[in-house]
């Protein structure tokens, strides 16, 4: 069980213990889960939720510990969520970004939290959104989400935090061309990374570059312009700059009401994906499911039958099953 005090006063092994709680897919430890989110949604949504994403080897987790130090100083108190890649064959995680969080990790104001993607797509894990009330309701007013990495998947991230950060290294990609439209579109700051050395005047081509292509996108919020700055995470060069960024982007949508709507609406999205989370989960572990999946299955992979009539008979099953028939007519309509 656990402590709900401890909890609410940023005890961190009490949020560590409550964030396994709710990553755990046991039918217990989901109930107790549940109860303790209701208890703690009184005490949420007063952080500031930032989602960074970036191209491998953009150096975001030396961004973040960079980032870290500015806040900390400056008495925040920040949790960091990261979420590892999982293998796809043994479905392991080496959750090494703590590691290279390291004068961060140490520091009792601050909070990180590794978990593995699993089987999720977009970018975070399963649980993320979980784990961010969490940390809210535990004290801590900067939750930073770290995504696997940049991909056309890994805007999801966009639709759970109030600021999202697209990280850059000079010269990535040709001019641009390995970074997906999608994400470019949804960035609120982006920031070219390890603008040192030999990369420094790459680094500026890069900021023109990235201008270039954002004047041509259609701007994610009205009235902002994406910034675009150059920074040394490793040198800590631009960081306050980047700061001062992301607050004049969360001030600039809490003067209209934009933030309020964003996390209402972020939070009717999450409403029906877990939906269709739960729907499916319960679906294939049915037993009364189990030989009509293997079946369709069958005849699927043997081409007897195409996918999209072999999902609508499994749904047709599916809901007759659990006692709700599904004839596909409205209801009073007799002729089906």
């Amino acid at each position: 069980m656990i402590d709900r005090n401890k909890l609410r006063a940023g005890d961190r092994r009490a949020l560590a213990q409550a964030i396994t709680l709710a990553e755990s897919t046991r039918a217990d430890h989901r109930a107790e889960a549940e109860a303790l989110l209701e208890a703690m949604m009184p005490h949420t949504g007063n952080a500031l939720r930032v989602g960074i994403t970036g191209v491998p080897g953009a150096g975001k987790s030396t961004f973040i510990d960079a980032l870290g130090r500015l806040l900390v100083d400056r008495d925040h108190r920040i949790a960091v969520l990261t979420v590892d890649p999982s293998s796809a064959i043994s479905g392991g995680s080496i959750l090494g970004d703590k590691t290279r969080m390291e004068w961060l990790s140490t520091q009792t104001s601050a909070f990180i939290r590794p978990s593995p993607a699993g089987f999720t797509l977009g970018g975070v894990a399963r649980r993320t959104r979980e784990a961010i009330l969490l940390c809210e309701a535990a004290g801590f007013d900067v939750v930073i989400v770290e995504t696997v990495g940049v991909g056309q998947s890994e805007t999801l991230v966009a639709e759970m935090t109030d600021v999202f950060l697209l990280l850059l290294i000079p010269g990535a990609g040709d001019d641009l061309q390995g970074i997906k439209r999608g994400i470019m579109e949804l960035a609120d700051l982006v920031l070219v990374n390890k603008a040192d050395g030999d990369l420094a005047t790459r680094a500026g081509v890069s900021v023109a570059d990235v201008q270039h292509a954002l004047h041509l996108m259609r701007p994610r919020t009205t009235d902002w312009q994406t910034p675009v700055l150059a920074i040394s995470s490793l040198e800590r060069r631009g960081i306050e700059e980047a700061w001062e960024q992301v607050i004049a982007y969360r001030d600039r949508l809490a003067s209209d009401g934009s933030l309020e709507r964003r996390r209402q609406c972020q939070a009717v999205d999450w409403l029906w994906r877990e939906t269709g989370e739960m729907l499916l989960e319960s679906l294939r572990s049915s037993p009364d499911m189990r030989t009509e999946l293997a079946q369709l299955q069958d005849q699927v992979r043997d081409g007897k039958i195409p996918p999209s009539v072999a999902a609508a008979r499994l749904a047709q099953r599916f809901f007759a099953t659990a006692g709700r028939p599904d004839t596909g007519a409205p209801d009073g309509d007799e002729s089906a």
